[in-house]
This record gives C-alpha cells, sequence and structure tokens, in this order.
C-alpha cells in the first residue's frame, strides 16, 4: 500500500484561491443553493484528476456570494493537488470567512473510482440566530 504523507494530507488546504466577492443580502430566512456539477481537482498522490458535483446550500446573514467570484474561485480547483474530504471542508470554511452565513452546507458527489463513489458533507451553523 502506498504511504500518504503530512504533506498528502493537507495538500491544498492553504492554497491561495481566488477571493470570494460578496454582495448585500437584502431579505432574511431563506436559503440559496449553487452547484457545480463539472467540479474537477487532482488527487495529490496520484497527481490524477478527479471529478464530481459540488453543491453549496446557504441562508444568507448580511452578504450574499457573487455567483462570478465563485465559479472563478471553484475552478481554480481544476489543478490543485487536494483531497475529496478537504475540497468540501475548504470550500465551507472559505464561504464561511467570506459571509458569516446563518447556516451554510457543502456536499461533494465524486465520480466512482476504483469501484468506489465517494461522497462528503460538511455543516456550518451560527451559534446565535438573528430573529
Amino acid at each position: 500500500m502506498a504511504d500518504y504523507t503530512e504533506e498528502h494530507a493537507r495538500a491544498g488546504i492553504d492554497a491561495e484561491l481566488p477571493v470570494l466577492e460578496t454582495w448585500p443580502n437584502q431579505f432574511k430566512g431563506y436559503r440559496i443553493t449553487v452547484e457545480s456539477p463539472e467540479f474537477t481537482s487532482v488527487c495529490p498522490k496520484t497527481g490524477l484528476p478527479d471529478f464530481g458535483k459540488l453543491t453549496l446550500e446557504y441562508e444568507p446573514n448580511e452578504l450574499c456570494i457573487e455567483l462570478k467570484s465563485l465559479k472563478l474561485y471553484i475552478l481554480a480547483y481544476r489543478n490543485l493537488g487536494i483531497f475529496y474530504e478537504n475540497v468540501v471542508n475548504r470550500v465551507l470554511r472559505d464561504v464561511v470567512d467570506a459571509i458569516q452565513p446563518v447556516w451554510a452546507r457543502v456536499e461533494g458527489e465524486f465520480t466512482p473510482r476504483g469501484g468506489l463513489q465517494s461522497s462528503v458533507r460538511a455543516e456550518y451553523e451560527a451559534e446565535a440566530r438573528d430573529s
């Protein structure tokens, strides 16, 4: 079995990616869902491409994510060596840092490789909800 190192495990977590731009939210109590059905990244161990569908769902608080910047951000993963689990958690972290949503979830449904299909989901919920 191949040795996976700490370097493999941390690959891509702190890579520089395009900034997620925002705009002021005008409403409360609704959710936004954005799907990226052609998500691509690279396995940091093998260098082979990984494909899947990435779904971001969030309830905005004061800010919303500007979609063109989100598209450019997601496209930046195309040549980035990063594990599936880190993709999902990194996207969630970056979204939360950018907009401080009431609630957010990122789900990655990755295409089968070697007879196994992986889905990874990470969620965030603000500690105190605005009324």
